[in-house]
């Protein structure tokens, strides 16, 4: 297994070498921003620090927001309850409304379903071809050979995880057209608010599925055993 990537330079101590690149953004969408963005934004940011390690981002940044975001709200009760169950921390959420702003910034929209992706689309700003379901995501990122991807690079700020994300989103956006869902429900992350805490705990397991590959695609490493 590859050693967790650095933030300094190989062999040197002068980071003027290589400027950090600006960071690569995931914004994570769905429709309050209180159950499934929360639970996918913590979760998403749990995974990265497994496999890079707490101390480095790689370069990517992970955020959420809602397209009737409850703007402020903390995230709901059974939310925070999934993600310790996982390990992931809920402390200091604050819901947020999505705005033209948060679909310029990011590289990468993930959205609960369909209809947010459309609504995200809708919003302008070029967004198309960066934005998918999540789970469609994770269907184009698994058929996607990781050989042709950039390489992690621990000597560079970032740890070559920028340029890497950024040909992973263009690959995945040239095979939406070819590798289709075998339904429309497939996806789709169905809301769990309101619902019992067994409902949350499905839809959060739900997520961490999902995400488990497009991590790996975005590192380059797999999840620790």
């Amino acid at each position: 297994m590859m050693a967790p990537l650095g933030r300094g330079i190989a062999g040197a101590g002068d980071d003027t070498l290589f400027p950090p690149a600006p960071p690569f953004r995931i914004l994570h969408v769905s429709t309050g921003n209180v159950c499934r963005s929360p639970i996918t934004e913590r979760l998403h940011r749990r995974a990265l620090e497994v496999r890079l390690g707490e101390a480095c981002s790689g370069g990517l940044l992970v955020e959420s927001a809602g397209t009737w975001g409850h703007e402020g709200a903390p995230m709901e009760a059974h939310a925070a309850t999934v993600l310790g169950d996982y390990g992931a921390d809920p402390a200091g959420f604050l819901g947020r409304e999505l705005l033209d702003e948060h679909v310029i910034r990011a590289d990468l929209v993930l959205t609960a379903t369909r209809d947010h992706r459309a609504q995200v689309i809708s919003m302008g700003h070029s967004a198309g071809l960066r934005t998918f379901t999540l789970k469609e995501f994770n269907r184009l990122v698994r058929a996607i050979d990781p050989a042709t991807l950039p390489e992690p690079d621990p000597g560079l700020p970032d740890g070559g995880l920028v340029e890497r994300a950024r040909a992973l989103v263009g690959a995945a956006a040239a095979l939406r057209g070819w590798l289709l869902a075998p339904n429309p429900e497939s996806d789709e992350v169905y809301d769990p608010y309101g619902a019992p805490i067994t409902f949350f705990r499905s839809i959060g397991d739900e997520i961490n599925q999902a995400l488990d590959p497009v991590v790996t695609a975005l590192t380059g490493l797999p999840a620790r055993a």
